[in-house]
Order: structure tokens, then sequence, then C-alpha cells
């Protein structure tokens, strides 16, 4: 005897198989009631990612470079040192104004022991008035020369610590444009990079669906095969007059991974609601090509059922089209479904 090719002989088979020991009925099906609820109304369009944080950094003073510790493509983190200047020049200015710092604060310090000095000798009538202003005056110049040698000490290194150009933000780096040997002068580019830790995406709508968005405010991304809500919905207000469309910008929550500038990213923007029926997606069953579930009528009778799908209605949820109506009840279990409709149509093979 030969082996069958005949599917619906190994299908009923496997059925009679997980039969053995297990007998299902109607009453003991886990069951949910097709519901009518209310769905968000989801017009989905391509946009473009873009980095929040994109910059060229540039020298702040001069100097000839020494170490470009990045390249193309290398991750840097906020304050990691990217190029680093030939400093001897800075670092002299700063030995310099310390010095003339030191000499400003002892004359400071010589001109406050001669005003005391003086003024105490004044009070008791000893000397002249004009000797006390002239100490006076003397006094006052020897401070406005430290705050001076402060200030300049204080320039002198912050100079120096321009020397070493550090990133501003964790990033990656998309060009690099100065070598070492050469001299850098203030403004001068030294090297660009974008931020993925804070990501948006841009989308022209069509100026019929901008009132809603508006008034809706929400908006979804498909970003690595999920759905990420968007921190913040922005429309800008000037329309393209060349496309009837306005620009709208949607803020991706901080750390979002999987995206990069330039990418196409699917984006859905919520204009209202709409009532459908849905039903959990642990009830479908997929044969083939066919789509269908398991009704439980009131009698307790099991019939399978195709239907029709829409749109996903949340992780656990789908839109129903057609092939059912709100309050039917369909198994939530369509293998137990499957043993106890070949249950009872056994039994009424018996009745027979």
């Amino acid at each position: 005897m030969g082996i069958t090719n005949r599917p619906g002989v190994i299908f009923a088979a496997l059925l009679a198989w997980l039969s053995v020991g297990v007998v299902w009925s109607a009453e003991e099906l886990a069951t949910v009631s097709v519901a009518n609820v209310e769905l968000p109304q989801v017009y989905r369009l391509d946009g473009v990612a873009e980095a929040v944080n994109r910059s060229t950094v540039s020298a702040q003073t001069s100097g000839r470079v020494v170490e470009v510790n990045f390249d193309v493509d290398d991750y840097v983190r906020a304050g990691d040192v990217i190029v680093r200047l030939e400093d001897s020049q800075q670092r002299a200015s700063v030995t310099r104004d310390e010095a003339l710092l030191k000499a400003a604060v002892a004359r400071r310090l010589d001109a406050e022991k001669e005003y005391t000095r003086i003024k105490g000798v004044f009070d008791k009538g000893a000397v002249a008035k004009a000797e006390l202003d002239r100490v006076t005056a003397n006094l006052k110049e020897a401070r406005a020369s430290e705050q001076a040698a402060e200030a300049a000490l204080s320039q002198a290194r912050q100079e120096l610590a321009y020397t070493e150009v550090v990133a501003p933000y964790n990033g990656i780096v998309i060009e690099r444009l100065i070598e070492v040997g050469e001299t850098a002068q203030p403004g001068k580019p030294l090297m660009s990079g974008l931020s993925v830790d804070n990501m948006r995406v841009t989308v022209d709508v069509p100026q019929n669906l901008v009132a809603a968005i508006r008034s809706e405010g929400k908006a979804q991304a498909q970003v690595a095969g999920k759905w990420v809500a968007a921190a913040s919905v922005t429309v800008f207000p000037v329309a393209d007059s060349r496309s009837d469309t306005f620009k709208v910008r949607l803020q991706l929550p901080e750390d979002t991974t999987g995206v990069f500038p330039g990418m196409y990213v699917k984006v859905g923007f919520v204009t209202g609601v709409d009532r459908a029926l849905v039903i959990p997606l642990s009830s479908i069953v997929l044969r083939s090509e066919v789509v269908g579930v398991y009704v439980v009528g009131d009698d307790g009778s099991i019939r399978f059922r195709h239907i029709r799908l829409g749109s996903p209605a949340g992780p656990e949820h789908v839109e129903i089209l057609s092939g059912l109506h709100e309050g039917e009840r369909v198994a939530t279990d369509p293998v137990a479904a499957t043993i106890a409709l070949k249950s009872q149509r056994s039994a009424q093979v018996g009745n027979e």
C-alpha cells in the first residue's frame, strides 16, 4: 500500500492523534466576543530621518595641528579631545601672565600697607591731606592692575584650553577637514559630526491633512520594525506652493536606536477616530492563503468562517473588515477549537 498524497487525509489523521485522550466541548472553549471599538484613523506617509544635533567644530585659536584623534565613522563621546594644537605659545602666555599677576598682587599689598600707615598718621594730624590722597590713588591703581592681570591670565588660560578641541556631544564623525601639520586659525573648520542619540523625522504632508494633524498632535514612526510614538509633532506654518504640502517634524524619543540620518522612515499620523470590529490575534487561523476564525454559536456549534483583516489594533488585536458581526463569539485557542469541532462531527456521525 503506497503513501497517500492527499493533504486532507493527513490533516484528519493529525486531528485524530491530537484528540486522543483529550475531548473538548464548545462549553470548555475559551471565547471572546467580537467588539466594536473606537480606533484611531491613521494616515501613513514616508519621511526622512535627520539628526537634531549636527555641527562643524572650528578652531578658536591659532596653532599647528599635532594630533587628530578621530576619523570618519568614529564614535566620539562628549568631552573627548578630537584635535590637539601645538600649545607652546599659549603656555608661554599663561606663564607670563601668572608672573604679572604675582607682581600686581605684591604691588597691591605694598599699597595697602602704605595706605594703612599714612591713614594712621593722618588721623593724628601729622601728615597733610595731599599725602593721604596720593596713597589712596596708588591703592586704587594697584587694585585695578591686579584685576587686569587676573583677566589677562584668565584669557591666556582660555587660549591654552582652546588648543584641545573637544566634542560638544556624543556623536559620529561624518567629515574630517584638517590634517596633522596644517595650521589652524580661528574659525577654520576642523571636523563635522552628528549625534544619533537625538533624532527626528521630517515629512511633507498634504495640506488637507494639516488641520487634523494639528488637532490630534499624535504620530508614530516605524523604527527597526516597531512603531514608536513621537515625543512631539511640529507643523511648520508655511506651505510649499509648488507641492501643496506642509512640512511636519516628528521628534523621536531620546536614545531611539536603529535610525540614522537620511533614512526613509514610515510615519503614521492620527487624523481622527472611527469605529471598527476587533478580535484578538490569538484567535486567527491561517491555512495557506485562507484567513479565518472559529465561531462558537449560542447553541454550542462550532464553525470555521473566512474573514478579512484590516489594520493592527494595538499589539494583541486586529481590525476585522468583513466576515464577523459585533457580539459573535470566537475561540481564542484555534487548536482546541479544531479538536472540539472534530469531536462534534464525530458525535453527529455516531448519532446518524
